[in-house]
């Protein structure tokens, strides 16, 4: 399995942990809400997987947000208004955080065959390290330490760019990006991978296009999961990703599908 590479990197929220991605959403909701502004929930989905200040901004820089905000506010939304939104943003998801902090299913029984196979574990996250600091103790609990952890805050630039993928390499001790095997529900996730080198798995169907709960999905019929299943999977590979999976149970057989 993998022969040819020698890490696989995880996202966190919508691929490892927190089925359908909602501890994010709920608080972009909820910021904005704070700030006279009624955003939906595909429009606070829609930048997922950035660092979440460049989440932010890009929110403010959509048409209509744009316009709600000038309204309301009476000018156009500044750097400034973008810093006091991260600022109130990152407390709030440190306390929702770890209460979405469930391992997907299947994704501690994977890891510990890529493990066995020899493959190191490495993770990135659009989170900054203060909201991690809840999250890890509770995905350590439920048996997932990866073997590092960069944040968006760790590195002067974030996805998409590939920096955090090279942290990784730095980390892991693998001397070239090719190597590794990039996963992630997210564009910007994606991206990074595809912008490093790596070998990138897209994941649909717990991550943030799909955005549904375990039971959610098990209550709907099979061609309205084919919807969902095709619409996540169109974004993901025109995104760059090399390969699609439901989710990362479904990670170890395609790696062996590869070898």
């Amino acid at each position: 399995m993998g022969a040819n590479y020698q890490a696989v990197v995880f996202d966190w929220a919508g691929t490892t942990v927190d089925f359908g991605s909602f501890a994010p959403m709920g608080v972009f909701v909820e910021l904005f809400a704070a700030n006279g502004i009624a955003v939906t929930i595909d429009e606070a989905r829609a930048p997922m997987g950035l660092p979440k200040r460049e989440h932010i901004k890009a929110m403010l820089e959509s048409e209509r947000i744009a316009g709600a905000w000038e309204a309301t506010h009476g000018g156009v939304a500044s750097e400034h208004d973008v810093d006091e939104l991260y600022r109130a943003f990152l407390p709030m998801n440190e306390r929702v955080a770890a209460r979405y902090a469930t391992l997907v299913p299947g994704v501690s029984e994977a890891v510990a065959t890529l493990r066995s196979r020899g493959l190191k574990i490495g993770s990135t996250t659009g989170y900054t390290r203060s909201i991690m600091e809840h999250v890890l103790p509770v995905a350590a609990g439920q048996a997932y330490s990866p073997d590092n952890l960069v944040c968006s805050d760790d590195l002067p630039f974030g996805r998409p760019t590939p920096m955090g993928i090279y942290k990784c390499c730095l980390d892991l001790g693998v001397a070239d990006a090719r190597l590794i095997v990039k996963v992630d529900d997210t564009e910007p996730g994606i991206a990074e991978g595809v912008a490093a080198g790596c070998l990138t798995v897209g994941v649909a169907m717990s991550g943030n296009y799909v955005g549904k709960t375990v039971d959610e999905m098990e209550a709907m019929d099979p061609g309205e999961l084919a919807v969902l299943r095709e619409g996540a999977s169109r974004r993901l590979r025109e995104a760059g990703a090399d390969h699609i999976v439901d989710t990362v149970a479904d990670l170890p057989a395609l790696l062996v599908s590869l070898d």
